[in-house]
């Protein structure tokens, strides 16, 4: 009977266990921290509450509104109700913590047939010509030690779902890519600013949030989670960003405090090689993050899924070993499927995200009803609507005048857009006492969006992207 191990218990990792357990296929699944609250915006699209049959007892809040906010701070709502119409309520875009989702998928693969054990996989020897067998040695820390007891294990196939610092990348000579990074604080609210998020998702845009990304302000279950992304070349700018962010929506975070702070990188693009010998990558070890929206869970399951749907083909339901040539055969799939989609999301990115002009012009360009149509069936569903002819005509009439009147709208300072739910006397009394409470502390705050407007800082010559743990602390350390 086939072995695989399965190393990385994230949505990549569950979903490509729970196929080959369904299966009938041996198979371990590897996760170190069962509590692991992965630092992410947290939003995923309709379908995959569908197709990978998720409870609604995961979902935080079923948001059907969007706001997006422009560097002058232009504010453009973006309504399902108005997209798909009122009569018509089951849209939504599910907003979760990953804490609770992971948990739920990873204990669905266990329950199936995985073993799910809580260890970390330390060293892999990969046998010849990395073909296998291959013999994992781990710490494991199901007895509750802080040490772990070093264990080993033979398998005949790997599937690395280990994320962008990637264990079996390494072994397999993956190739390297580069890892933006992703900074988040979970902040609880007052009622009144907490009411307010019900419903709605933040996104901001501008130089002072990312200069190649966008700010969030995500509704969870009693918090709201307010973060922002820029890639590995300004990775030493996240901090004054992730401050560009709490200062632009500080008169709707008023008297916030942060109970998290969270980071970790992300990968730009794919690995030069997703598949070695009998080894595969999925979800962001091998690099399936899209540009431009940055969504990357359901893109994660997905590949999960797929790799394993082919293992289980390919070895005829775990009686025969699969060959590196019929791993391959789920990257021509995953390649066919999502390549014109990831490929359309960084043209999009290098236009839209690439100064403030361009940034007001998207924003603007998000108010027309055809625009928010196409985008939102392709979040949703996953599926790309061809435009009609007058469509595409008026898109490019819609995006050429959006891009000059988006270049003399372009602010020189950046100002916190008004609250929603408080008049300005009374938020900004609020705000002489106290801003947020807690999570990042960073110097000459006010000078910083004027400053980056001049140039950006030159990045940080370690190559290793710094992430902070999750307890709330300024402990920087690198994460495997």
């Amino acid at each position: 009977m086939l072995r695989v191990a399965v190393i990385g218990g994230g949505p990549s990792g569950s979903c490509a266990a729970e196929i080959l357990a369904k299966a009938g296929i041996e198979t371990w699944i590897f996760e170190r921290k069962l509590d692991n609250a992965k630092p992410c915006g947290g939003a995923i699209p309709l379908c995959m509450v569908a197709e990978f049959e998720l409870p609604e007892s995961i979902i935080d809040r079923k948001v059907r509104n969007m706001r997006m906010i422009s560097p002058s701070n232009r504010e453009v709502d973006i309504s399902l109700d108005n997209v798909y119409g009122t009569e018509q309520k089951s849209e939504y875009i599910g907003m979760c913590r990953r804490e609770i989702m992971d948990a739920f998928m990873r204990d669905r693969a266990a329950e199936l047939g995985a073993n799910l054990v809580n260890g970390l996989v330390t060293q892999i020897e990969t046998g010849s010509n990395r073909e296998g067998p291959y013999t994992l040695t781990y710490s494991d820390y199901s007895s509750g030690e802080s040490t772990g007891e070093s264990k080993s294990l033979e398998v005949d196939l790997i599937i690395g779902a280990d994320g962008a610092n990637s264990r079996v990348a390494k072994a397999m000579d993956a190739g390297d890519y580069n890892v933006a990074i992703a900074f988040q604080e979970r902040i609880k609210l007052p009622e009144k600013e907490m009411k307010y998020y019900e419903n709605l998702a933040e996104m901001y845009v501008g130089t002072d949030v990312s200069p190649d990304f966008y700010g969030w302000v995500f509704p969870k279950y009693d918090h709201v989670a307010v973060g922002t992304g820029t890639m590995q070349k300004n990775q030493s700018l996240i901090k004054s960003l992730q401050v560009g962010v709490r200062e632009r929506a500080q008169k709707r975070l008023v008297n916030g405090e942060v109970i998290k702070v969270e980071a970790h990188p992300i990968p730009e693009h794919p690995r030069p090689r997703r598949v070695v010998g009998r080894m595969a990558l999925v979800g962001d070890a091998a690099g399936y993050v899209t540009k431009s929206s940055g969504e990357g869970i359901y893109f994660a399951a997905k590949s999960g899924r797929m790799c394993a749907e082919q293992i289980v083909k390919s070895s005829q339901g775990g009686k025969i070993i699969p060959s590196e040539k019929d791993l391959k055969e789920y990257l021509k799939k995953w390649d066919s499927e999502y390549g014109t989609t990831y490929k359309v999301l960084e043209i999009l990115q290098n236009i839209f995200y690439s100064n403030d002009a361009a940034r007001e012009a998207f924003v603007e360009m998000c108010d027309d009803k055809d625009v928010q149509r196409l985008t939102f069936d392709s979040y949703l569903y996953k599926k790309v609507v061809p435009m009609k002819p007058w469509q595409q005509i008026k898109l490019t009439m819609l995006t050429l005048g959006s891009w000059i009147r988006g270049r003399a709208l372009t602010p020189d300072t950046y100002k916190p857009v008004p609250s929603a739910v408080r008049d300005d006397e009374e938020v900004n009394a609020m705000l002489a006492v106290s801003t947020i409470k807690g999570g990042i502390k960073v110097g000459n705050k006010k000078a910083m969006p004027e400053a980056m407007r001049g140039g950006l800082k030159p990045p940080s010559t370690d190559k290793t992207p710094a992430v902070l743990s999750t307890n709330g602390s300024e402990n920087l350390e690198e994460k495997s």
